[in-house]
């Protein structure tokens, strides 16, 4: 396969500050259609991205020449859309890569997974912090022991709205509020550099300090195999001059910070710096995890490379998330039933 012929399903802001811009830099990609249900909202990015077609559902774009050429679809939609397009696409024969949350709760994202299966396609899912370059580097310490036993992990994203899209806070869209925007995001992030350990218990209290339908802010308290914890706190309305994204992993022969990225590690009985000396920006790293990330899906369709954060795998995921919104619901500890 020399190119890979996707079509970008919705045209919002992900898709045309992100996902668009990085794609059309790809010499081996081609986007031959882009789908949104506002006619001039598709027709016009798919003018000024030079694309040859532009349709109003997925319906369309099947039912046209240009899927016989197809080879994926890159799924930028909101959320309650992901379940019906994903499937819908690989029955087609098509991938696919959708922005995260995977869906709005672990049965859609169960029926996604097993038809990934079924049909044998490619269903990734959109985790694009695994693909900065420091916490790829991060993870490379754990895995290398030079922190020790991990024990503790502490994470968090405050931040504002990720959308200004009236559909972010409407649950049965979203599916919910700022969990399902930046702490499924954390979650994936911690579980990820540990290498997936299995979650025995959640803990969580969610706020709705501007919001009505969904949370606003949340705190989550894990407890994981292996005697780790896990904490993480998210909110679109803590009040704070500037964002902040971290993710700091403690062991016992040294701790790691994300944002940036610091490793300490104790030696002979000193604390050592073992931080690499060059950095990027905090901008350059978000570009850098997206750049990474599609051109992984890329060379996943092309066969180049094993499928990762898959269906299955966010499947998991989303079991978790539904844990976390039961637990705060109950106001107890939810215990995660064993896989």
């Amino acid at each position: 396969m020399d190119k890979v012929k996707l079509a970008i399903i919705g045209c919002g802001n992900v898709a045309q500050v992100v996902h668009l811009p990085v794609l059309e830099k790809m010499s081996d990609v081609e986007i031959a259609a882009v789908v949104d249900p506002d006619k001039r909202k598709a027709q016009a990015v798919a003018s000024r991205g030079n694309i040859p077609a532009s349709f109003t559902s997925l319906d369309a774009l099947l039912a046209s020449p240009i899927a016989k050429e197809l080879n994926a679809i890159d799924i930028c939609t909101p959320t309650d859309t992901h379940r019906t397009i994903a499937i819908q696409a690989m029955e087609a024969g098509l991938d696919v890569l959708v922005e995260k949350p995977i869906a709005r709760t672990a049965r859609e994202a169960r029926e996604m997974a097993a038809c990934a299966e079924k049909t044998g396609r490619k269903l990734m899912v959109g985790m694009n912090n695994r693909f900065r370059p420091d916490t790829m580097l991060l993870k490379s310490f754990i895995e290398k022991k030079e922190l020790g036993k991990i024990y503790y992990i502490k994470s968090g994203w405050l931040k504002q709205q990720s959308s200004s899209s009236p559909w972010h806070q409407q649950k049965e869209k979203a599916g919910g509020g700022v969990i399902l925007d930046l702490g499924i995001a954390m979650l994936d992030l911690g579980l990820w550099l540990l290498n997936y350990p299995e979650v025995q218990t959640v803990s969580a209290s969610t706020y709705h300090q501007q919001t009505k339908t969904v949370e606003d802010s949340a705190a989550v308290f894990a407890r994981i195999a292996g005697d780790i914890t896990f904490s993480i706190e998210v909110s679109w309305t803590f009040h704070r001059e500037t964002d902040f994204f971290y993710c700091n992993i403690y062991g016992n022969d040294g701790s790691a910070f994300i944002n940036p990225l610091k490793v300490m590690k104790r030696i002979h009985g000193s604390l050592v710096n073992l931080t690499p000396v060059k950095q990027q920006t905090p901008v350059a790293l978000y570009k850098k995890s997206y750049e990474n990330e599609l051109r992984y899906f890329v060379n996943a369709v092309k066969g180049l490379v094993p499928l990762v954060s898959t269906g299955e795998e966010a499947a998991r995921r989303m079991t978790i998330v539904d844990a976390i919104y039961q637990s705060a619901a109950k106001k107890k500890e939810i215990v995660i039933a064993k896989k």
